[in-house]
Order: structure tokens, then C-alpha cells, then sequence
């Protein structure tokens, strides 16, 4: 008995049978074998080439061609081609199946089931985004009364007059003062439709008063 290893790189190879036909009867075929797939192939190709030479459009077109060359020459070569073809380690017809499928298919899933025709689309409320502060500056921003305003950084306060209703100039404008000083609190009260804009740019136009 021999002891020579035999390495198996990849199980996938020892699993992947290929059926093969060496012999028919007394009629040896090639060494290799013929494939069974190819067989099939060739037995498909050929019953399509037969059906194929009867419609009377491509009966025209292959007439010319002899009848040994579309019938059974040019089926075997096909056969043959498409038997030693593999498609991402495929054959052929399990690639063309699932090429099938794929384009006979849904093409949007949605929990892995077939998306409706007519999918409803959720849209969330509007969520008001407001800055805690945390911020080295003050965040542009208009705010509409009725409440009460907090306002805990040294800044620059102008209050505008009566505003007329085709205008969209605020009430109130506060404006933070650069320079770093430190100040109490103030808790400013609009009243109901009263506006209030903090601006990141110095007032100017008017005297503001300071906090």
C-alpha cells in the first residue's frame, strides 16, 4: 500500500459531483467523459434548433445552412461551451434560473416581502430644535410669545416700536457683548404674539441698552 497524503484544499471540490458518461455500450467516448449536463444541453438545443428551423420567419433566415450543420453541429458546439462555463462557480442553468428570477421578481423588499405598489410613507411632526446653552455663542434664533425668556449671558438689548403688520422686524432683538464679562440672569416676559431675535452681530441704528 502506498502512503502517499492526498491534500484537499477546498471540501466544495470533493461535494461537487459531476456526472459523467465514458461509455456507451462498446463505444468508448472521450477519455474525460461526457458530461451529463452537456447531454442535456445538447438534447434541449437540439429539440429548439428543429423547432426553430419550422417558424416560418427563421426557416427563411436558415435555409441556406445545411441541415446537419443547424441541427447537430452547431447545438453540440453550443452544448458543449455552455457545459464548461461557469458563472461565479455556477453552471449555466443554475445561473440563468437565478437570472431569471431576479429580473422576474421584486426589486424593493421591505421586510423581506414584496414592497406594495402603493407603500405608505411615514413623516415624522416637526421637532423644534432648541440650543441648551452649551455653546460658546448664543445661536441665532426668533422665538414667539406668550412666556418667559432666561436669558444668562451679558448681552445688548433693543427694543423696537410698535411694528407695523406688513413688517417682520421683532419686538425685542438681544445681541451678546464680546467682550467676556460675567452678569446676573434676566428673565424677560413677551407677551402673547411678541417676538423676540437674538442676533450674533452688534446692534447698531440705536442706542442699546445694556444687561
Amino acid at each position: 500500500m502506498s502512503n502517499t497524503e492526498l491534500e484537499v484544499r477546498s471540501f466544495r471540490t470533493v461535494f461537487a459531483l459531476d456526472r459523467r458518461v465514458y461509455q456507451i455500450d462498446t463505444l468508448r467516448l472521450n477519455p474525460t467523459g461526457v458530461p451529463l449536463r452537456g447531454a442535456a444541453y445538447a438534447a434541449v438545443l437540439i429539440a429548439a434548433a428543429v423547432a426553430l428551423g419550422r417558424v416560418p420567419g427563421l426557416a427563411w433566415v436558415l435555409a441556406p445552412l445545411p441541415w446537419y450543420l443547424r441541427d447537430i453541429v452547431c447545438p453540440l458546439g453550443l452544448a458543449g461551451l455552455l457545459a464548461a462555463l461557469r458563472i461565479e462557480g455556477r453552471p449555466f442553468h443554475v445561473a440563468a434560473g437565478a437570472m431569471v428570477r431576479h429580473l422576474l421578481g421584486p426589486h424593493h423588499l421591505r421586510g423581506l416581502a414584496r414592497e406594495s405598489r402603493h407603500p405608505t410613507v411615514w413623516r415624522p411632526t416637526p421637532v423644534v430644535c432648541i440650543a441648551d446653552g452649551s455653546e460658546s455663542a448664543p445661536r441665532a434664533m426668533r422665538y414667539r410669545g406668550p412666556g418667559v425668556v432666561l436669558v444668562c449671558y451679558a448681552h445688548d438689548r433693543l427694543e423696537w416700536p410698535r411694528r407695523s403688520a406688513l413688517t417682520r422686524r421683532a419686538d425685542l432683538t438681544i445681541s451678546p457683548r464680546c467682550e467676556c464679562s460675567s452678569a446676573s440672569p434676566v428673565a424677560l416676559e413677551l407677551a402673547p404674539g411678541a417676538v423676540l431675535e437674538i442676533v450674533r452681530r452688534p446692534l447698531r441704528g440705536r442706542t442699546a441698552e445694556r444687561r
